[in-house]
């Protein structure tokens, strides 16, 4: 990250043209360079005017609608301000031009304007996950995971799990301070025991939900699968609604990867198309079909396509696999269909009705959040993970009061990791890696 000491701006809203378009600027520099662009004296923060923009040699760049916001009441706790110019391309180019002319002002990097709200103590980590993740999100339930996770019930939730922690610290401290004995009472020892296994069984709670939650944040992986000119490309096209995928009748033509992202009654689901399994001398089908195997295993959900009723695939690469659907292809060309296949026909359209339902079913199973506060990214996991493990050392060590204090005390500090109390800039070069620039 560069210099915290620079001002910062960045388009905010989406790139191209458009009605409106609005540049951020935060910084020490803010109420300067406002002041000295729209010629206004002594604004008010937080009220909109109406003004002329001009640069640095007074010739007039737009009309726009200014805000200004003053420290700390604003996003990123520093003096912020937001100018709403016409959305063309040269509006917004001669103001970012503009701006880059005032000295210690630069173009802001990705994720910026979060992380210094993160560094002002205006937002916590898993409020900049949570963030990230609802500009991110492409369907209802996601939108819906992660407004929950803005809500604060997993910091509120780890907040309370940490400060029993400490509780039951500070009076195994006390006994130290205060005690002639050389061991823990065994009053405080089931004390002890007590707040442990119920801060386990909570963290475990937790734990177990990241399966879901993960899950609907990047979508359900649905893998399409058979052998060569089962129909596969013809689906996917099919649910795509328009020709993703080359079809045709020779055998081998799909080599890369397909996919296709649905919105399945608010639920994401990625649909990727693979290359037909069969043994071939041909080194880039080989190639494809290796890809189309790992792609199998590491699929939610694999839909097994053939065009008949028993020559589905099998391979014992893929026997963990948690869920695999026969589907029977070109029913329009079949004389009966059994119950423990779904049988379709892309030509007439029978089928997809039912094939569409029964993924979306699968997605509420596998995606469907419980009562617990959601743990959506793999470093929540391994935090709280972190911590459950540490808490499993702790009864080891119950007896010996100051080795217990020690491990409850990295136990609450690890959990404070979670919340944002953190000095790793490779976690936080990670977490705001995904954020746009102009947020």
């Amino acid at each position: 990250m560069s210099n915290f000491q620079d001002t910062i701006f960045a388009l905010s809203s989406g790139q191209g043209k458009a009605g409106v378009a609005v540049i951020r600027v935060s910084g020490t520099n803010t109420r300067f360079v406002f002041e000295t662009i729209t010629k206004l004296s002594l604004p008010k923060p937080r009220h909109a005017y109406l003004r002329q923009l001009h640069d640095k040699s007074g010739n007039i760049i737009d009309s726009a609608l200014v805000l200004l916001f003053d420290n700390p009441h604003s996003f990123t706790g520093e003096d912020c301000a937001e100018f709403h110019v016409h959305g063309g391309r040269a509006v917004v180019k001669a103001l970012l031009g503009c701006l880059a002319s005032f000295e210690n002002c630069r173009l802001a990097e990705a994720g910026e304007f979060t992380r210094r709200a993160l560094l002002n103590g205006k937002i916590d980590l898993l409020g900049a996950e949570s963030l990230a993740d609802l500009i991110d999100a492409e369907t209802e339930a996601q939108r819906d995971l992660a407004i929950k996770g803005q809500s604060g019930r997993l910091r509120r939730e780890i907040e309370d799990l940490r400060q029993g922690l400490l509780d039951a610290m500070s009076l195994v401290e006390a006994g130290i301070d205060f005690s002639d004995e050389g061991d823990v009472s065994p009053e405080l020892t089931t004390y002890i025991e007590k707040v442990i296994d119920s801060a386990k069984e909570r963290l475990k709670h937790l734990i177990d939900g990241y399966g879901a939650s993960e899950r609907l944040r990047r979508g359900l992986r649905v893998v399409l699968a058979g052998p060569v000119n089962a129909g596969k490309s013809t689906l996917i096209n099919a649910l795509a609604g328009r020709d993703v995928a080359i079809v045709s009748h020779i055998p081998g033509t799909t080599r890369d990867q397909i996919e296709v992202h649905l919105d399945l009654n608010g639920w994401p689901v990625t649909v990727i198309d693979t290359a037909g399994i069969r043994e071939t001398n041909d080194e880039i089908e080989a190639e494809g079909i290796k890809r189309a195997v790992q792609a199998m295993s590491q699929a939610d959900i694999v839909l097994s396509l053939s065009p008949s009723q028993t020559k589905h695939i099998s391979d014992e690469r893929l026997d963990s696999l948690p869920l695999q659907i026969n589907i029977v292809t070109k029913a329009d060309l079949q004389t009966d269909c059994n119950s423990k296949n779904i049988c379709i026909s892309v030509k007439t359209g029978s089928g997809l009705n039912t094939l569409l339902q029964r993924l979306t079913i699968e997605a509420e199973r596998f995606m469907k959040i419980g009562d617990a506060p959601a743990v959506t990214h793999l470093r929540q996991k391994q935090g709280l993970t972190n911590a459950y493990n540490l808490l499993h050392q702790c009864g080891s060590v119950i007896q010996i009061p100051e080795l217990l204090a020690e491990d409850l005390r990295y136990v609450s500090s690890t959990l404070n990791s979670i919340i944002g109390t953190i000095d790793n800039e490779d976690v936080l070069g990670q977490i705001f890696s995904r954020f746009c620039i102009g947020k």
